[in-house]
């Protein structure tokens, strides 16, 4: 049925918006699984790429490689984002994930530095690149699909399922890591085994790859392109039309400053401070990670549907308040202690403060921009910020803690969120001003 220029959609079924939500959250679920299978991986192969007797520093070497493949998620942010928005959301996902299959298969082939000497952290390095540039496209596009055919009313519920499949991708690493440690010697996971884990995410990527193409496109961006005939139809997802957004572009990066710091501190890298910090030992610590991880999962949607009724601001003020007062000392008794228990309360702490955050942060970025830049505007900034902050805050920890001042870090981490919660209590409820739900376009901030 299509719909003519000014009238409204016409409604779609819960059904089939569960059904959207679905196909598009487990496409989003494989392809953290693959990015964060080279984190939980990295203490087995990072003598493979990087040999030394110095465990800390074979840590820095994969961490570098971890960051440079940030690096590339503001170009994959501006590409697809740039991609959904004149050609589609589902198609931009579609081509994500391909990437994604791309980088992961190149991983669990690539020899070691034994059999083929400098080229094998260059192969490692440039599967990171296409694997960074997947994710950045990944997470506009899917930010933006999922907030388009969420039923309004509930967007900040469906929305949080962004970060509910971020972070079962991520148990889906740990969970193969415990599987393949119960059932490998420690020389052999170190030796091949690790392999295992970006087979298994590259095979699972091509098969989301078809399961995509059967998704359906959003309304927002067919009554987009729909009414995109006159002279600003050749401005979708340009920069030209995003700079015209300068506020909103500044708002992004305030959002995700400390929100990203917090969230790879407590999500990605206390895995190897509990282990080379706190001396816990490694299938211990992948056990802890795994459970916060797995409760701070189910927090999201409960986070994001209370979203839904009190707003979205309150929520970051939550995580901003938190995470400046509470950081500091969370790792600081994190990195003394050497029991299990508290260990993963002190986790899982954090991860609840960080979780005002992650739940509704895709939906109040995507609540920001019209649907013509919707997609470039939620993954460019967002991405250049991740890619100056949290892809540097492992590689900025190592670096410290080899230097002699580890508990730098945990104060860096907290003005990082003291910035960012600066930011949100200066700025406006989203939920109650987006063309998601009001179908006049907003204005750019310069023309108001």
């Amino acid at each position: 049925m299509t719909t003519r220029i000014g009238e409204a959609s016409p409604p779609v079924s819960e059904r089939r918006v569960v059904g959207n939500v679905l196909r598009g959250s487990i496409g989003n679920l494989v392809e953290w699984y693959d990015w964060y299978a080279y984190a939980a991986f990295t203490t087995y192969f990072a003598k493979s790429f990087f040999p030394t007797k110095d465990t800390t520093a074979a840590f820095l070497g994969t961490a570098a490689v971890f960051a440079v493949g940030f690096l590339m998620r503001p170009l994959g942010g501006w590409m697809l984002g740039r991609f959904a928005d004149r050609f589609g959301r589902r198609s931009a996902l579609v081509l994500s994930v391909t990437l994604m299959a791309t980088g992961s298969l190149m991983i669990a082939v690539t020899p070691t530095y034994a059999s083929i000497g400098i080229a094998a952290p260059i192969l490692l390095l440039i599967a990171r690149l296409v694997q960074g540039l997947s994710v950045g496209g990944e997470y506009s596009t899917s930010a933006t699909y999922l907030s388009e055919v969420a039923t309004p009313g509930k967007r900040g519920f469906y929305s949080s399922f962004q970060y509910v499949t971020l972070y079962g991708g991520q148990l889906l690493a740990l969970g193969l890591q415990l599987l393949l440690q119960s059932i490998l010697t420690e020389q052999q996971l170190t030796s091949w085994g690790w392999r295992i884990a970006f087979a298994v995410g590259a095979l699972a990527a091509v098969v989301v790859m078809f399961l995509r193409r059967g998704m359906d496109e959003s309304a927002s961006f067919e009554e987009a392109k729909a009414s995109g005939t006159g002279k600003d139809a050749g401005d979708k997802g340009t920069l030209r039309a995003l700079i015209k957004y300068p506020k909103e572009i500044a708002l992004v990066v305030g959002l995700t400053l400390g929100g990203t710091v917090s969230f790879y501190t407590f999500a990605t890298y206390s895995q190897k401070f509990m282990e080379n910090t706190a001396g816990i030992p490694r299938r211990t610590v992948t056990l802890i990670l795994f459970c916060a991880i797995l409760v701070a999962a189910i927090l999201q949607p409960l986070a994001g549907k209370l979203s839904d009724r009190i707003g979205r601001r309150p929520l970051l003020m939550f995580f901003g308040i938190g995470g400046t007062l509470l950081t500091v000392p969370i790792m600081t008794l994190m990195g003394a202690t050497k029991q299990p228990v508290l260990a993963f309360l002190l986790m899982l702490a954090g991860l609840v403060i960080v979780t005002g955050y992650t739940s509704i942060n895709a939906i109040v970025k995507a609540e920001l921009f019209p649907t013509k830049i919707r997609a470039i505007g939620v993954g460019l900034p967002y991405a250049l910020t991740v890619a100056i902050f949290g892809g540097t805050a492992e590689l900025i920890a190592q670096a410290l803690k080899g230097a002699g001042h580890e508990s730098v870090f945990f104060y860096y981490v907290a003005g990082c969120v003291l910035v960012s919660l600066i930011v949100y209590g200066t700025m406006r409820e989203t939920s109650k001003t987006s063309e998601l739900d009001n179908k006049k376009q907003p204005e750019p901030v310069s023309g108001r």
